[in-house]
């Protein structure tokens, strides 16, 4: 099921400039997807990491990766009103490679466990030419 940028604003609270999804694949609701997202060279966050060698900073990557987890869990809720996925922890992030301005990004997110509210993920995002850019364990509630 793929679900564009107006859609994922029904799901998650998250709006521009700190929205880092463009469109989502749910390939397991409530456990599974994909959350893809083009940054261009216009990003706000470039003018100043880095000025003269501009890279899309770490935590925007795993912010990605934790919306496009909200996103999946959302859609599996009744009612997404007054409901909200809130990131809790982060852990065993690395980044592998940087990631550039004009780069599309596709985060892989997948439920590991959940206990009552709390859900653990794991999430890796690729490079269009399926490279991986970073990885993460993530908590959220």
């Amino acid at each position: 099921m793929k679900i564009n940028l107006e859609q994922i604003k029904n799901f998650i609270p998250h709006r521009d400039p700190f929205l880092f999804v463009d469109s989502c694949e749910i390939t397991e609701i409530g456990n599974k997807g994909i959350g893809y997202k083009s940054f261009n060279n216009s990003e706000y966050f470039f003018k100043g990491h880095f000025p003269d060698m501009p890279i899309v900073p770490g935590v925007i990557l795993i912010e990605a990766l934790a919306q496009t987890a909200g996103i999946i869990v959302s859609h599996s809720f009744e009612s997404t009103k007054n409901k909200s996925v809130l990131f809790m922890s982060v852990s065993k992030a690395k980044f592998r490679k940087p990631v550039l301005p004009n780069d599309e990004i596709s985060f892989h997110v997948n439920c590991l466990n959940k206990v009552k509210s709390v859900y653990k993920f794991n999430g890796e995002a690729f490079n269009s030419e399926n490279v991986k850019v970073c990885e993460s364990e993530f908590t959220a509630m």
